[in-house]
């Protein structure tokens, strides 16, 4: 009776594989927790257009919420502790997917150009990075440290807001953030859709990429109204 036997090369070459796919839903499960909480946070953020005490109301009742089954800040720690394990596996995934497609490349390798990728397909990378050191900023400037380059009070979520985005250099920061924002989600939810297998069929993948647009610029656009609302001084 004949019998087959898998070389190591065909055992090896299948781990890999099984480890990428595993890699890919990593990085997409939790993208997609990241446009959830972007969606969440820009629906705050226009809460500023309703004035100063409706958004500094919102802010403390997202740290309120739950009591007293949650301690006071609760909701908020939940959130946080989400979004790091969800950071630490997107940035992980990434970079491990990274590297092997680089060792993936032999010198023999023709470089050939990106044919029929779009710009956002092409800027992942880097786009990422930047968004990464952005989140830093972000989170000294609101969160953490609660820096106010104006010079004014730090206590006052609406009036630090104020402060940040009447410097008008912090503003072009902002949006050129949101850029970049735009970008990695046209890119990142065609792509996760993709991952997670849907998008076999041409319709289906029409509807990925329209809804890597919408997602785009609505979460974009959103969090881009606020910022230039203040500079030009009709939210203060």
């Amino acid at each position: 009776m004949a019998t087959t036997t898998r070389t190591p090369q065909l055992v090896k070459g299948a781990r890999g594989a099984r480890s990428t796919i595993a890699l890919k839903l990593a990085m997409a499960i939790s993208g997609l927790i990241f446009v959830g909480f972007v969606l969440l946070h820009m629906y705050g953020n226009l809460k500023a257009l309703d004035g100063h005490d409706a958004f500094n109301d919102y802010a403390h009742h997202l740290r309120t919420f739950g009591e007293p089954m949650l301690p006071y800040g609760g909701l908020l720690w939940i959130i946080r502790l989400t979004l790091i394990a969800s950071l630490v596996v997107h940035v992980g995934a990434a970079v491990a997917l990274w590297r092997r497609a680089g060792a993936a490349r032999t010198q023999k390798y023709a470089v050939k150009k990106n044919v029929g990728s779009s710009l956002s397909s092409r800027t992942m990378r880097w786009g990422g990075l930047a968004l990464l050191l952005f989140i830093v900023w972000h989170l000294i400037n609101f969160t953490i440290g609660k820096v106010n380059i104006s010079g004014g009070e730090t206590n006052d979520p609406y009036n630090l807001m104020v402060d940040t985005f009447d410097v008008w250099w912090m503003t072009v920061i902002y949006l050129v953030a949101m850029v970049a924002l735009g970008m990695h989600l046209h890119h990142g939810t065609w792509s996760s859709l993709q991952t997670l297998g849907l998008t076999n069929t041409a319709e289906a993948r029409r509807r990925a990429k329209a809804a890597g647009w919408f997602v785009a610029i609505v979460i974009a656009g959103g969090f881009s109204v606020v910022p230039v609302l203040v500079l030009a001084g009709i939210v203060d």
